[in-house]
């Protein structure tokens, strides 16, 4: 008799024998289910905001005992983490002198980590960068987003060029992964610690995705007119969303991956 598949298994598999169109319809049902069920189980929704900070310092958390205990840095991406620790420093900058608050105390703390993951990258453990693989210019993702904040940023009463850096750490927060997913993109092969990574960055953009489009659902749209008028409240979903989009494509194949007791991620051509 032939062997009965697994659900999970069977279902990966169906998955991933469909077209695109219908790949791409099927992750918008399960994010918009996930939504709704974020929606009944999280009463405060500012709560998703600051889970997303901590699944992304669980992320870090994850690089920094890769770092110290593999005594490695194969597989991951110094500019990833050059523009992570650009985005949150103007972030933490504008969070100090427009809305000090939690967040600000979790970004202080997530950069400091971040700048510690690049010193070892950089001094520490520079025999094991892959320079090779990681060749995605900086220059690619941060010109855009500058110039992008110089023509949409938000329309507050605060100075104009603390505006333009609020933007623009926005705006550079929804592409800096890309760098990472290059190099992954390069090597096809993703070891376990550099996976939980990329992970922890999906979830912790899917829950600050959710946070702002439940917040705009609750607010009755209100919450995009306290934002500004013009094209900023757009941009600012808009930049959520394309950073939960970029990383669910590997999200899948993680889950897919782990449920298939594989510890070693390996990508298709195409992914990434």
């Amino acid at each position: 008799m032939r062997p009965h598949k697994r659900p999970i298994h069977a279902v990966t598999t169906w998955v991933r024998r469909q077209p695109p169109k219908v790949k791409a319809f099927l992750a918008v049902v399960s994010g918009m289910a996930a939504l709704v069920l974020l929606r009944f189980i999280v009463h405060d929704h500012d709560n998703l905001f600051v889970a997303a900070e901590a699944v992304h310092s669980l992320g870090i958390s994850v690089l920094i005992y890769k770092l110290m205990k593999e005594k490695t840095c194969a597989g991951l991406s110094l500019k990833s983490q050059e523009l992570t620790a650009m985005f949150l420093a103007v972030r933490l900058y504008c969070s100090f002198v427009m809305e000090y608050d939690i967040h600000t105390l979790l970004d202080l703390a997530t950069l400091a980590t971040t700048l510690w993951v690049i010193y070892m990258i950089r001094f520490k453990l520079r025999a094991s960068y892959m320079e090779d693989k990681d060749n995605f210019a900086i220059y690619y993702v941060a010109l855009p987003c500058a110039i992008l904040a110089l023509f949409i940023h938000p329309s507050t009463s605060h100075n104009l060029l603390n505006r333009i850096l609020w933007a623009f750490c926005v705006y550079l927060e929804a592409v800096s992964v890309l760098p990472q997913l290059r190099v992954m993109q390069n090597t096809k092969i993703v070891e376990p610690f550099t996976a939980h990574y990329v992970f922890a960055l999906g979830v912790a953009r899917f829950l600050s995705c959710a946070h702002w489009v439940l917040q705009v659902l609750d607010s009755r749209g209100h919450l995009l007119v306290a934002l500004g008028y013009g094209l900023w409240p757009s941009m600012v979903l808009i930049s959520e969303i394309v950073q939960t989009f970029i990383l669910a494509d590997f999200c899948y194949y993680y889950i897919k991956s782990v449920f298939g007791g594989q510890l070693v991620l390996r990508l298709p051509s195409g992914v990434v």
